[in-house]
């Protein structure tokens, strides 16, 4: 509908108008179990809000999503539902002072990942329930005022089906059927959160003694499925858990204001984590059925820190509207990595962050649609598609660099003074910058302008001139920005020289730093004196140590060390941030992709850090599949291909890099030769020594096989009857998906774009299983019909499955000028769709466009 949609200034409006003193929400889920008709299946759900009108006699709106209304009562008069509720609003007329506002409503469970989702497990057929709101889908559960700044306390009770376990915000009993919820302090409504069914529950305890003398006791919990509970390791969430309070504390000075902490993990879940204060909610993908790298729980101890950092940063003080959205979402992301470091065994975290978390930030502030960090969110379906990697992995990286600016400890201080100025309330961006300034002594406003308030990132790159001697005579740095962005910032940077060692017997050894600058970059040329008189570098690397947010460039001395000697550098800080700089390079045109694959191929086997080595081989596989000359893309695989079976073999027995190794081999398996060896491993006919193909493994080596018309529906029945579980059915659906077949790809598409009978985790697999890279002949004909069908899909389905099919079923594999001039032709033909529809489009065609300059840049190489 529509009217589901909220603009800023209706928000602006209604929170002049209205204070919001207290929730009571009462569900009933007992109807969750049980026979259903698809779609067919309520809740009931009672609401009672008391808030006060600023101007009596005024008019305003509650929010509600829901299939019907019962009963409507607004200080104690009846209104009729039929008249004031028309599908996603309450009309609420001649408001008093001093108002209660009574809501009983069928409301609707969702299988979309927002509201309340409901799924069942077909492992054992257990119904399980959770919530999921941001930005704004609670008022798919109870009625409210779903805006950030109109927080109020709530209460909470429900009823369950018998011997179910019920867990909200607040501490909870079972009281005569009905489970009831402690009152929480003032929280916004997205992040109120209801989980029910009969989980897998494991409790621990937080104890922590203040310089006061007060003892602060928090209980601990963490469930999931109970289908999961074998592969459960709540003890090493609870220790991540555990060393994350005690950070927190130790930098905040503020204690956790929330109670207990529950966290849980959840099946078809659309995000990654949600930071609802006290009941933290996780995709349960974080819970490993199988054996994964050491990068899988670095990546899950990332996640559980940032929802944390959440307590302070979002939940404690909050932003008033979407806009600052990066007051939370910036600054977990940034404490989340800084957490990691400073608490865990993972103190390499930077590095992932340098490698992984950038790389999403780079993509997203290289698109049409790139915006400032403090963005300009018109409405609820801007603020949707804003969590992005401006929002989060940009903001951090700022974040960073401000850091570097303020010093950490001022950077500290003043987070502390927003935290006990802010307590409960909602902030704008000059909140947090004037507590910066006080403890920083700094006027960050140009700092601000400059980094929060423009968009695009600037490429460094530097200047070496080398006097007689061979000493550098003079380095500089030079700036520069997009034609679209043109802003030049201020850079807190290192400059690193690097060069060649040579060993005590004359042989070549490692590339080692040898002279460091810590210097201000401003302008489009500075100067680095402290360099001066240096011997010759064989590599001059900016940003050294990941100061900044910038895309690194080479000299062309640099650059040819780099081609020769890159496994070579010592650091592993110094060698992801070259190879992110690369893939830059590859993405913008600079290097042939081609060159990049070859670079993965000679260098990529010596990579010590396994969350560099797997998003190298993601890399790669990008490059071969959007980014090289078509008639080289057969060549590039097998090249892959035969490197990676290559450093398969020769990875040591049962290590992470033998895994990793294993699971780039299937991706990239093509050739009959490879495509035998995986079925022989599945067959148990050949092996490898020490590589284990559990379970997982296996569905990731019977893709390929689906897809290159090997393993047919018959194996992959054979298959999901051996892994008959929630998880197993998303692998089977994913690979049935995959098949090259004409009826196969028409009955998946039918699945995603003509029914809504698909859940979304459903929906997401068989999207995933449609779009393979060695099928592109066989999708051309869907290309015409995905511009039919967008529009329509967009207004009749959620947002998040808007989204999942628009971004991914985009006929990117289909990369020829003649898509790009579809593509062009629905934008224009399109001019008034929904902004946020245009935009998701706008960015598909954007990547299109950079993956042909890209191809005829690889091309030209080749011909040259």
């Amino acid at each position: 509908m529509p009217g589901e949609n909220l603009s800023r200034d209706e928000a602006q409006e209604r929170a002049a108008l209205l204070s919001v003193d207290g929730y009571e929400v009462s569900l009933d889920l007992r109807s969750a179990v049980g026979a259903v008709e698809a779609g067919a299946r309520t809740f009931r759900s009672v609401t009672t809000i008391r808030f006060r009108c600023a101007e009596p006699g005024a008019a305003s709106f509650a929010d509600l999503i829901a299939p019907s209304v019962t009963a409507v009562s607004l200080n104690g008069r009846d209104l009729d539902p039929g008249e004031v509720f028309d599908g996603s609003r309450i009309r609420l007329e001649d408001l008093a002072a001093e108002n209660e506002l009574v809501v009983d409503a069928q409301c609707a469970y969702s299988r979309t990942g927002e509201g309340m989702h409901r799924f069942v497990d077909p492992e054992d057929g257990e119904t399980y329930l959770y919530t999921q709101y941001e930005p704004a889908d609670s008022r798919r559960v109870f009625a409210n005022f779903e805006q950030p700044d109109l927080k109020a306390p709530f209460r909470f009770e429900a009823q369950a089906p018998e011997g179910w376990v019920v867990w909200s915000n607040g501490v909870g009993e079972l009281t005569d059927g009905v489970w009831k919820f402690a009152e929480t302090k003032p929280i916004s409504t997205y992040i109120t959160a209801v989980v029910a069914g009969p989980y897998h529950y494991v409790t621990d305890s937080y104890s922590r003694a203040f310089d006061d003398g007060t003892t602060l006791e928090i209980p601990l919990g963490a469930m999931c499925r109970k289908g999961l509970a074998p592969h459960f390791d709540a003890d090493d969430v609870f220790l991540v858990t555990k060393q994350g309070l005690d950070f927190f504390h130790d930098h905040f000075d503020y204690p956790y204001p929330f109670g207990k902490y529950d966290q849980a993990f959840v099946p078809e879940y659309n995000l990654g984590a949600m930071e609802n204060p006290g009941l933290v909610t996780f995709r349960e993908e974080y819970i490993f059925r199988g054996k994964v790298t050491q990068a899988s729980y670095e990546g899950r101890a990332n996640v559980v820190l940032h929802e944390m950092a959440h307590m302070w940063f979002g939940d404690l003080v909050t932003m008033e509207w979407w806009d600052d959205l990066w007051l939370k979402e910036s600054f977990a992301d940034f404490m989340g990595a800084f957490a990691l470091v400073g608490a865990t065994r993972f103190e390499d975290g930077w590095i992932t962050f340098a490698n992984r978390r950038k790389a999403w930030a780079y993509r997203a502030d290289q698109l049409p649609s790139t915006h400032p960090i403090t963005a300009d969110i018109r409405d609820l379906q801007d603020a949707k598609l804003n969590f992005d990697g401006i929002t989060y992995a940009k903001g951090a990286s700022v974040l960073k660099q401000l850091v570097a600016y303020v010093g950490q400890d001022a950077f500290l201080e003043g987070a502390r003074r927003y935290f006990k100025r802010n307590a409960y309330g909602n902030t704008r961006l000059g909140d947090l910058l004037s507590a910066l300034e006080e403890t920083s002594g700094r006027d960050l406003a140009a700092w601000s302008r400059a980094w929060l308030q423009t968009a695009g990132v600037n490429s460094l790159t530097p200047q070496v001139i080398l006097d007689a001697d061979g000493r550098v005579a003079e380095l500089s740095v030079l700036q520069e920005a997009a034609e679209s962005h043109p802003e030049l910032r201020p850079h807190r940077v290192a400059v690193g020289l690097y060069r060649r060692e040579t060993r005590p017997d004359g042989e070549s050894g490692p590339l080692v730093r040898y002279a460091r600058a810590e210097t201000d970059v401003d302008g489009p040329r500075t100067v680095v004196g402290e360099l001066v008189g240096a011997d010759a570098p064989d590599l001059v690397l900016v940003n050294d140590d990941d100061l900044t947010y910038c895309k690194i460039r080479f000299d062309e001395n640099s650059l040819a060390t780099l081609r020769e000697l890159l496994g070579d550098i010592t650091d592993p800080l110094a060698r992801a941030l070259c190879w992110s700089a690369l893939w830059n390079m590859t993405r913008d045109g600079l290097m042939p992709a081609r060159d990049f694959v070859g670079l993965v191929l000679r260098f990529a086997g010596r990579e010590s850090d396994i969350g560099v080595l797997q998003m190298l081989h993601a890399w790669a596989d990008s490059a071969l599949t959007h980014y090289t000359a078509p008639d080289w893309r057969a060549t590039g695989g097998r090249l892959l291909a035969q490197g990676a079976l290559k450093e398969l073999r020769l990875a040591e027995p049962g290590s992470q890099h033998q895994l990793t190794w294993a699971r780039f081999f299937a991706a990239v398996a093509s050739e009959r030769a490879d495509l035998r060896l995986l079925q022989d491993l599945l067959d148990d006919t050949s092996k490898i020594d020490g590589l284990d193909v559990d379970q997982e493994l296996r569905w990731a080596l019977l893709e390929p096989l689906a897809a290159h018309g090997i393993a047919d529906e018959s194996v992959l029945a054979a298959e999901l009857a051996r892994d008959d579980t929630a998880s197993g059915k998303r692998h089977q659906v994913r690979c049935l998906a995959a098949r090259p077949s004409v009826a196969v790809k028409a009955q998946a598409w039918a699945q995603v774009v003509e029914s809504d009978a698909l859940s979304n985790a459903l929906v997401e697999a068989t999207i995933a299983g449609i779009t393979q890279p060695s099928q592109r002949e066989l999708l051309a004909p869907y290309a015409e019909k995905y511009f039919a069908a967008i529009e329509r899909i967009w207004a009749e389905r959620s947002i998040q499955i808007g989204m999942d099919v628009v971004k991914g079923l985009f006929p990117s594999l289909q990369d020829s000028q003649g898509t790009l001039d579809a593509t062009d032709a629905w934008l224009t033909a399109h001019e008034s769709a929904a902004p946020a529809l245009r935009r998701l489009v706008l960015e598909a065609r954007d990547d299109l466009a950079r993956a042909l300059r890209g191809q005829r840049r690889d091309a030209a190489a080749t011909a040259g």
